[in-house]
């Protein structure tokens, strides 16, 4: 298989859950831009093409693990047949990110986080104009931050920097999960290395203003909220989470999400007993 993994140094904190953006963050589904090449040249397109397609219905039932990473596992396929295929790398990287950001086995969610880090850099290499590469590469650094310890301020910039790009190239990409990705990283990173609860409340707010549906962003901002300590307006964010009515094709995300969004319940309950 080739591979790009080119050792660096990720911002190393327990500040993410998955993925920007369940991310998050994190974690949504989304489609290539009609204008994207399908491939540079000099590969196997065919086979990458074949492939791609082999994978979309696996993805689309990622709910279930099995077929998460079979989708992993065919998409690889297609990046190793046409390594030049900007839509297979960023899918690469946004099912790598998946299955990494749900496993319970830490070595299988380090190679996933890894992969997934390898494949963005790719895509985002390939198409630096276009949002999908550095959303999935800022979803799986800031993974990758999730599990591991605290490393430095240049680190903390790597994963500012995407989705800063993401924001500047399609504010609305993933249902406007950018204001996620941000308002994590400033919300979990340490005062010494930009946290700031209040800028994370306000990327977080913005995201729920553009969009109100999306829950994943709503559950986000009640965590932002409740370490302000502000509980009666992180309630007011967990309710509309339970009762929203997710998108068919969000289906998995939305699960995780309304079990988070208990837990983050149970929690203020206990605090104001």
């Amino acid at each position: 298989m080739i591979n790009l993994r080119k050792n660096r140094e990720i911002v190393r904190a327990a500040m993410f859950v998955s993925a920007l953006v369940s991310l998050v963050l994190g974690g949504l589904a989304c489609h290539g831009s009609p204008d994207t090449p399908s491939s540079t040249g000099g590969a196997d397109a065919k086979m990458a093409t074949e492939k791609m397609a082999e994978a979309e219905p696996l993805y689309e039932g990622r709910q279930d693990m099995n077929k998460a990473r079979l989708a992993v596992t065919t998409l690889r396929q297609a990046h190793a047949a046409d390594y030049g295929n900007y839509e297979a790398a960023w899918k690469l990287s946004r099912a790598a990110f998946y299955v990494a950001d749900r496993t319970d086995n830490e070595t299988e969610r380090d190679n996933m986080f890894r992969e997934g880090t390898d494949a963005g850099k790719a895509a985002a290499a390939l198409q630096p104009n276009k949002p999908d590469g550095h959303f999935w590469l800022g979803a799986n650094y800031g993974g990758t931050a999730a599990h591991s310890t605290l490393s430095n301020l240049s680190s903390f910039n790597d994963i500012k920097t995407e989705m800063e790009t993401v924001l500047k190239l399609d504010e609305g990409y993933q249902g406007y999960s950018v204001y996620i990705g941000l308002g994590r990283l400033y919300l979990g990173a340490p005062r010494v290395l930009g946290g700031d609860v209040a800028k994370a409340i306000e990327y977080l707010e913005k995201g729920v203003k553009l969009n109100p549906n999306n829950t994943v962003t709503r559950y986000y901002l009640a965590e932002a909220y409740e370490t302000a300590n502000r509980d009666a307006d992180a309630k007011k964010q967990l309710e509309a989470v339970m009762m929203l009515t997710p998108d068919p094709k969000y289906i998995a995300e939305h699960k995780d999400t309304v079990a988070k969004a208990k837990k983050l319940q149970e929690k203020i309950a206990a605090n104001l007993r």
